[in-house]
């Protein structure tokens, strides 16, 4: 029996404990993805999320198609996006099955929740077009503040769901080695890799610094080049040219 999504769906609700730090992130990469990838036909995303994203990416192709699972996730967006002009296809991610192809795919922060990512990452290499990319963005089990964490006694095994994951379903956390893996053994090879925000303290001391704004977006920007410490991991992903999906 498949896992009603619905259960997790407040996280993606407003004012969920998550809510800033998910925000400042899910404003960031899609443009960081944007500036490799140009404007193309066609891009297939997996998940609404917080609906941040598809806005974005609608407004960088022709046609934006949207898998999604949780049906209260997909009327709330619609509430809030009356003007979204792309396609909403309520599925499961392992059981949509497109009629078309992709210039790319955009996979932000869902391989942690699925059930088999190894078997997705497959699946989808076959929606995309010749010389497409797929793009996965992960949260980093390695991020500086992680570490700090295990040094502190906070959490006692590096990749250790903690009580936020679960709330928002996730399943497993990821490094860049074991990203890496998963992807190259899915029959892909990483073309590019960058890291998405390197926190160096609590939120909460973060906030209460002068001039926050203007610090998170340096720690956003610095956080490219150290992707090992970063909170999550952003790769640019093809298909060998000796390969067949």
């Amino acid at each position: 029996m498949k896992p009603d999504l619905n259960r997790v769906a407040s996280e993606y609700f407003p004012n969920a404990a998550t809510e800033f730090e998910n925000r400042l992130i899910l404003n960031w990469y899609p443009h960081r993805i944007l500036s490799r990838l140009g404007r193309v036909s066609s891009i297939l995303e997996l998940g609404l999320g917080h609906g941040v994203t598809a806005p974005i990416f609608d407004a960088a192709c022709d046609r934006l198609v949207i898998v999604e699972g949780a049906s209260k996730v997909i009327d709330l967006f619609r509430a809030r996006t009356p003007e979204f002009r792309g396609e909403i296809v309520p599925s499961y991610f392992e059981d949509f099955v497109p009629n078309e192809r992709f210039d790319a795919i955009v996979m932000g922060f869902v391989l942690e929740h699925v059930d088999s990512p190894e078997d997705v990452l497959r699946l989808y290499r076959s929606y995309l077009k010749p010389g497409g990319r797929l793009y996965v963005a992960v949260p980093n089990a390695k991020s500086l503040n992680r570490r700090l964490g295990l040094e502190l006694g906070m959490i006692k095994d590096i990749y250790e769901l903690n009580a936020n994951d679960r709330a928002q379903g996730h399943q497993r956390q990821y490094c860049r080695a074991t990203l890496t893996r998963a992807v190259t053994e899915a029959g892909y090879w990483v073309s590019y890799e960058e890291g998405i925000y390197l926190k160096p303290l609590p939120l909460s001391v973060l906030r209460g610094l002068p001039n926050s704004d203007q610090n998170f977006q340096a720690m956003l920007r610095v956080g490219i080049e150290f992707p090992d410490l970063c909170v999550g991991l952003l790769m640019e992903l093809q298909i060998p040219d000796d390969t067949k999906p």
